[in-house]
């Protein structure tokens, strides 16, 4: 962390060993490491919330962008409905409102039975029909 060399921490050593003399030194040393220890772990712990606010606030970011664009699609829906709405209401109106030259009552109209036609043709030949067979039928025999 600092660049500290094996030959600086000897030298280190023996300065603490001369100044703080052999008996008090194993409990500087166990106090020093220690105080180290707990030093390490609160960084790791400052470390560690900073590393998880930063992703709280990634996450409220990603939060934010997510209601924003669910509510451009709620709003854009929405606007597709009430258009949709608009001109299902236009039709409505054009087709409950009679028009003035396209009245039709059924009362007023004769439609012919086609199908009673059909079996009286049918029934009745023409004369017209039998003319024609009668002379296709003689200029076919043979003299």
């Amino acid at each position: 962390m600092f660049g500290i060399d094996f030959s600086e921490l000897i030298v280190i050593g023996i300065v603490a060993l001369v100044v703080i003399g052999p008996e008090r030194l194993p409990k500087v040393a166990r106090t020093a490491g220690y105080l180290l220890g707990r030093l390490q772990r609160y960084v790791a712990g400052v470390k560690a919330d900073i590393t998880r606010e930063m992703e709280l606030d990634e996450l409220r970011k990603f939060r934010s962008e997510m209601q924003n664009t669910a509510h451009m699609i709620s709003s854009s829906i929405q606007q597709e409905v009430s258009l949709a709405e608009q001109e299902i209401r236009t039709i409505g109106q054009h087709v409950s409102q009679p028009n003035e030259g396209a009245t039709l009552k059924i009362e007023d109209t004769k439609t012919p039975d086609l199908f009673q036609e059909l079996t009286e043709t049918i029934a009745e030949p023409s004369p017209q029909l039998e003319l024609s067979l009668n002379s296709n039928s003689s200029s076919n025999r043979p003299s």
